[in-house]
């Protein structure tokens, strides 16, 4: 075991309401959760809301609920009090006016008035060119009286950050080390919007900062713009954060990054769909890191107790879906039958036989990979089937299956006390007696009383399904084969 950090631990999330929330953001949120606990530390929810255009209605409550779904909650954010709210970006655009300001007043930032014509054909003269897409500098050498007189005129101007010329940015991340980068290949990048919101790059930093956030867990794809977020913690003369950049999931193929072109990829779809949040985060847990004694099953309470993102692998994982289901049938035979019933309830179609569940539920247990297993797996029970003909007649003629049809339809007519025991001794008995292919036989009955090759054990069916409903599918069947109505 690794030696804790002496300091108070503070992480983060900060998702953007302008979409679902991503299963590898949820995944990220647990490792974050999961770092503070350990130390005793503080998980903080920020919403980045600066992206008015693209914010979906309602997202952000959903962020909160998806969050609290899968079983976790933080300590400070939205709906909880806390030492440094609002932990709403749109609630805190004073905080990031001051802060640009404050850069302003050292040297370190500058008003742009460049008109978006202006860019625009900065931009195509730069591609005509060849070069980097770079915000060319035409204001950041403007006087202190052309500033003044542009700004009494109202013009409109954005704030950019005065990156310094022919520095080394450098930062250590936890998982790869050192890595460094040239100061002019980072663009004089925008901070405060001419809509008066700051940018992201700019947001992150300031809040980051002032909440006292000591470790960055975040993906790997913001690598790229931590030097940017390294210039402002200097131009503000903080303290960096620790950073550590967690490679993302990929595609259950393999193939690139996990995206929906691939599927459905949102952390609320895989409940929608009747994964268990525990068994989710689970999942979540053992993707690029294993604990010490190499179990893969964990309660949320183990994984905090061991998980240091020191010891996750720098390689990029497969969402492999073959290890989700697997998880998640465990996780669903751990529960208790009350609990597996109090489950299911969203699950079960609006015509499933609710007072059978009980009687129905043991015989499929087994085999549900997720909840929403359970309409296809009993449907049979209280659906009409479709007579497979050809299916049913594949290891026997129409003669000898409309006789074996025939003594099961006597037997179980004549039968009163209708069990799963009774049940079993008759139709074994019917086979032995007659000789009949045990294969053979025992499929035709499958195939004629639910329309499926594959179903819960046979005579534990036959009872669940009942003496009427029984013997109506196996005449229907006779009626088809045969060509006759008894």
């Amino acid at each position: 075991m690794k030696t804790l950090q002496p300091t108070v631990v503070r992480t983060r999330m900060a998702p953007s309401p302008t979409g679902e929330m991503h299963v590898g953001s949820l995944a990220m949120l647990l490792k974050n959760y999961a770092w503070a606990k350990r130390n005793q530390g503080q998980f903080i929810l920020r919403i980045e809301d600066t992206d008015k255009e693209r914010e979906l209605a309602g997202a952000v409550q959903e962020i909160q609920q998806v969050i609290h779904d899968y079983g976790l909650d933080w300590d400070e954010g939205p709906n909880k009090n806390g030492p440094y709210s609002p932990y709403i970006q749109s609630e805190r655009l004073e905080i990031y006016q001051q802060h640009a300001q404050e850069l302003i007043k050292k040297g370190k930032a500058y008003y742009c008035f460049c008109s978006k014509e202006r860019l625009e054909q900065m931009r195509e003269d730069q591609r005509l060119n060849h070069r980097p897409p770079h915000y060319d500098q035409h204001c950041r050498h403007l006087s202190a009286s052309e500033v003044e007189q542009k700004l009494a005129n109202k013009l409109p101007y954005v704030i950019r950050l005065k990156v310094p010329a022919e520095e080394t940015i450098t930062f250590t991340d936890l998982l790869r080390g050192e890595i460094s980068i040239q100061s002019n290949e980072v663009d004089d990048q925008i901070l405060i919007k001419s809509d008066g919101f700051p940018t992201y790059h700019f947001s992150v930093v300031v809040d980051d900062h002032l909440m006292k956030i000591t470790h960055i867990l975040r993906g790997e794809e913001w690598i790229s713009s931590t030097p940017k977020h390294v210039l402002l913690y200097d131009a503000f003369g903080w303290d960096k954060p620790i950073f550590a950049h967690v490679p993302v999931f990929l595609n259950p193929d393999g193939k690139g990054k996990m995206s929906k072109r691939k599927g459905t990829v949102s952390a609320r779809s895989f409940l929608d769909k009747g994964y268990l949040p525990e068994a989710m985060l689970n999942f979540f847990m053992i993707l690029g890191w294993a604990r010490a004694d190499q179990r893969e099953i964990m309660t949320l309470d183990e994984y905090v107790n061991e998980f240091d993102p020191s010891d996750l692998s720098v390689k990029s994982v497969v969402f492999d879906l073959q290890k989700l289901n697997w998880l998640n049938g465990m996780y669903i035979r751990q529960l208790s039958s009350a609990e597996l019933k109090k489950r299911l309830d969203k699950f079960l179609p609006k015509d499933f036989p609710r007072e059978k569940l009980d009687t129905i539920l043991p015989l499929v247990t087994e085999r549900l990979i997720t909840l929403a297993d359970i309409g296809e797996l009993t449907d049979f029970f209280y659906k009409d089937v479709i007579v497979d003909r050809p299916a049913i007649l594949k290891k026997a003629d129409e003669s000898l299956v409309s006789k074996q049809l025939k003594e099961t339809i006597k037997i179980l007519t004549s039968l009163n006390n209708w069990n799963v025991e009774t049940i079993e001794k008759l139709i074994r008995g019917l086979q032995v007696e007659q000789d009949y292919h045990k294969g053979q036989f025992f499929m035709m009955l499958r195939l004629a009383v639910t329309g499926k090759k594959a179903t819960p054990p046979l005579f534990e069916t036959i009872a669940a399904l009942g003496q009427s409903l029984t013997i109506q599918r196996l005449s229907q069947v006779l009626s088809v084969i045969t060509q006759e109505v008894l």
